[in-house]
This record gives C-alpha cells, sequence and structure tokens, in this order.
C-alpha cells in the first residue's frame, strides 16, 4: 500500500510542476509578445512615408453585384 501511495504523490508532484511550469511560460511568453509587438500599429506614419491604406464604410449594396466582388477577391488575391 505505501508503494503505491509514493507513487500517486510522486505523480501527482509531476503534474502539480508540469502545470507550474506550463502557467509561468505562457505568462512569460505573453510579456515577450507585448513587448516585441509594435506599440501603435495603425498610427500616421512619421517622416517621408504615405499611409495608403484609407479605411471607407461601404454597404453591401456598394459593393455591387455577387460576380464583381467574386472578380475583385481574384484580383487582389485577398
Amino acid at each position: 500500500m505505501v508503494l503505491y501511495m509514493r507513487r500517486w504523490v510522486q505523480r501527482v508532484k509531476f503534474m502539480l510542476l508540469f502545470c507550474v511550469c506550463t502557467f509561468v511560460l505562457y505568462h512569460l511568453l505573453l510579456i515577450f509578445s507585448e513587448w516585441v509587438e509594435p506599440m501603435q500599429k495603425y498610427k500616421e506614419p512619421s517622416g517621408r512615408a504615405v499611409k495608403v491604406f484609407q479605411h471607407q464604410h461601404a454597404s453591401i449594396s456598394d459593393l455591387g453585384s455577387m460576380s464583381d466582388r467574386l472578380r475583385l477577391f481574384y484580383w487582389y488575391g485577398e
């Protein structure tokens, strides 16, 4: 009986250590990803750079027919 309890205690210790290490690694990766990611991705560019994307609010009726939308999809490759 003591032998079985030792095995279970070892297994529980291993699982607990595994969960703690996984939790710590996950949070370290979150911190690292925030550090690597640029602060403001969509800010106005500085210097001689020009922002070429302009957000437009278009309704479905403004996009034309389904075939036109499909043709645009294949043309732009998006």
